[in-house]
This record gives C-alpha cells, sequence and structure tokens, in this order.
C-alpha cells in the first residue's frame, strides 16, 4: 500500500488463510476489490497477509464458501491503538494530568524579584504591582505584556528614572533606577521679594528681610514686598529675602461650548474570543460565534505559552469587542453655562502654580452664537505672588 497514512488511520489487520486451494481464495478476494499486500507464503497451504479492518465483514463472507480457515494474528492502526489507550485510559489521563498541571504551572508567576530599590521604594513597588494583579500564583494569561508594565510603573512612579521588567521563566525581575534629585541650591546672594502680578495681600510668611506691605495692601506688579536689607544706618546689612506673599488676584477665562456634540460611548456589551495562535494561524477555542454589532472598539491581548521553561511556539490570546454607539449630547442654556464654567476652571487649574487655589468666580458675559454658548469668567484666585529679584550695588543707600 502507497498511502500508510490511510491504512494506519483506518486499521489493517494480518491474516493468516490455511487450507486446500488458499490461492484461489485469494484470487477471489482481490476480483472482489478487497485490498491485499504483504502477501506472504508460510508453507503448502499457508498464506499471510494484511487487509484493511472495513473489508474483514467481506472476507468472513467469502471464507464461508472455501475450506479455508482464517486466523487474526495482529491489528495495526489508530482503532487498535485506541483500543488499547482505552483499555489503559487511567494511565494515559494520569499522564495528560499531569502535562496540564505542569502546563499550568509553567504560565503561572512564582517570583518576583526587585533591584536597585530602597526598601521604602521597593514596598511601593510591590503595592503597585498587587494593584496591577501582578502577584505570586497568578497565571501569565491575565497580566499585562513586559512592555505595558514597563511604561505603567514608570508613569507612576515618580521616584524612578528608568525601570527595566523582564520575565525569565515564572519569575519576573524588576531592575530600578531612582531619581538622585541633588537638594535645591539656594540662592545666597542679595535679593529683594517683588510681585510678579498685582494682587491684594491676604498673608505674610517672612524667614529673611524685612517686608514694606502689610496684609489687605494692594500692590503692583514689580513693586518690593520684601526688602533684603536688616538693620537702621550703619548697622543696616543686606541679606538674601526669603519668604512667602500670598495675595488675591484675577484671572478672566473665555470659553467656547458647542450646545450640540457628538460622540462615541460604549453600551456594556461586549464579545469575548479566545483563541490559539501558532504564527501567523490562529484557531479560535471558545467563542465562536461573530457579534451582531453595528460600531465596535477592539482591545486584544496576546500571550505565550510556557512550558518548562522553554517559550512554546504557541500563545494564547484573549480578544474582546466592545459594542458601541454615536451619542449626541444637548445642553440647555443653564447646563451649557455650568460646562464651561467647570471647563474654564479646570482649564486655569492646569496653569496656576503650586499651591495655588481658586478662591471665588463670576460670569462676565455670556451669549450664544452659531449653535455655541461663549463665556468670559472672572475668577479669584489665592497664590503666592513673591519672586526674587537680585539687590545691585548701588540700589540700597
Amino acid at each position: 500500500m502507497k498511502n500508510l497514512w490511510v491504512t494506519f488511520f483506518q486499521g489493517t489487520v494480518l491474516v493468516r488463510a490455511r487450507g486446500v486451494g488458499v490461492e484461489r481464495f485469494l484470487n477471489r478476494l482481490m476480483n472482489a476489490q478487497i485490498a491485499l499486500w504483504n502477501i506472504k507464503r508460510q508453507g503448502t497451504d499457508t498464506i499471510t497477509f494484511y487487509v484493511m479492518l472495513k473489508d474483514i465483514h467481506k472476507l468472513r463472507r467469502y471464507v464461508r464458501k472455501e475450506p479455508i480457515r482464517l486466523s487474526f494474528l495482529r491489528g495495526v492502526g489508530m482503532p487498535f491503538l485506541w483500543k488499547r489507550v482505552m483499555k489503559n485510559s487511567g494511565f494515559f489521563v494520569g499522564i495528560i494530568l499531569f502535562l496540564g498541571a505542569v502546563f499550568l504551572l509553567s504560565n503561572m508567576v512564582w517570583g518576583i524579584e526587585i533591584k536597585g530599590a530602597s526598601p521604602e521604594l521597593e514596598h511601593k513597588i510591590e503595592k503597585q504591582l498587587k494593584e496591577m494583579g501582578i502577584t505570586k500564583g497568578k497565571l501569565r494569561f491575565y497580566i499585562d505584556d513586559v512592555q505595558t508594565i514597563q511604561r505603567k510603573l514608570t508613569n507612576e512612579l515618580k521616584e524612578v528614572t528608568w525601570i527595566g521588567v523582564q520575565l525569565k521563566g515564572t519569575t519576573y525581575h524588576f531592575e530600578v533606577v531612582e531619581k538622585n534629585t541633588p537638594p535645591p541650591v539656594e540662592y545666597i546672594g542679595p535679593q529683594n521679594l517683588i510681585a510678579k502680578k498685582n494682587g491684594v495681600i491676604v498673608q505674610l510668611f517672612i524667614e529673611n528681610g524685612q517686608p514694606l506691605v502689610s496684609v489687605h495692601e494692594y500692590v503692583a506688579k514689580g513693586q518690593i514686598l520684601v526688602q533684603g536689607v536688616i538693620g537702621k544706618g550703619e548697622f543696616s546689612k543686606v541679606v538674601p529675602a526669603k519668604g512667602e506673599v500670598w495675595a488675591e488676584t484675577w484671572y478672566k477665562t473665555d470659553v467656547e461650548l458647542p450646545l450640540t456634540s457628538q460622540f462615541t460611548v460604549m453600551t456594556g456589551n461586549s464579545h469575548k474570543t479566545h483563541r490559539l495562535s501558532f504564527g501567523s494561524f490562529s484557531i479560535p477555542i471558545w467563542g465562536f460565534e461573530s457579534p451582531e454589532f453595528t460600531n465596535v472598539q477592539k482591545e486584544t491581548n496576546q500571550y505565550p505559552l510556557h512550558f518548562l521553561g522553554w517559550k512554546l511556539p504557541i500563545s494564547y490570546s484573549k480578544e474582546v469587542v466592545w459594542e458601541t454607539e454615536e451619542v449626541e449630547r444637548t445642553y440647555s442654556k443653564e447646563e451649557a453655562l455650568e460646562a464651561a464654567i467647570a471647563i474654564g476652571r479646570d482649564n486655569l487649574i492646569k496653569t496656576l502654580p503650586e499651591g495655588a487655589r481658586i478662591k471665588g468666580e463670576k460670569v462676565l458675559q455670556q451669549r450664544i452664537e452659531n449653535g455655541k454658548v461663549k463665556v468670559s469668567i472672572y475668577f479669584q484666585v489665592i497664590e503666592n505672588i513673591a519672586e526674587a529679584q537680585p539687590i545691585i550695588q548701588g540700589d540700597v543707600e
């Protein structure tokens, strides 16, 4: 037989035929289109040959008319192999369960090592990893890839200059480079503190120097707030003025907001498909049906599979298809005004210096033009308006 794969999957039987006229019997079988091969004579009245398992019942029908005795010596191929497997099913089930357990254990996280971090930062990294779901005993199928983990940690940990992430076997290795922020170099030369913008003083915190203004006093931009001189007359001394001068300042912001806008939102309906990929070829193993969504947003996560530390040429991927829809939002005049104020406040907060806060707000002007509400908003802000100005020789008498 040329096609050995076909014979293997369908099964073949080694038959021994013994009796008078055995050659005539074989000729009848071949005339009946029954395939025989590897025919061997074992004596004057005995011949052995192979026949397909599916033709055994035909063989028995023809042997009834001949003085021939048949013996089936052995079966070869998948049907007989499967029969032996089922006979020893407990052993094979044990092997499958063992391999499955090893496979799962090979794709779990069994170690997390952090190098280069101080104890405080290491604790913070461990806490962040726990929030990201990276813990010992967790399957890697549900963990982000290495590049995503590195990006998230770098964004979340401000104390880190660089953090390297490597996955070796079942252990994640984190190499940390902390920021070495040098202490700020304070200006030690003589200086005054002047107002960097107009405002009304609300608080003074002076460390060094002589204040020239008081609470509730209006000051103009460039006015000296704290003079870098202490003492009087011949006992005066030029020093670097230090401190904070908090004042109420004012900002005007213009905001435009369309009364009608369209945006995309998720409906909450989703469909998950799980796949096994072999190179560029993939087959679904769960979630075979296609979702009947008109507008979708897809998210795909792919995880390489490992076995005993080796990376297999197989990967598992999970694709989530979210249903989306276009929504039209229409503001009333009151809603648009409220939203515009919130936008103006958020935009202003982004530009304010550290520690500044918004005290109050007032709408100066509002109008609707071309389907948009246009609002001018006046904000009252409390901020530190003091900034250093070096004292040039001759400025002080």
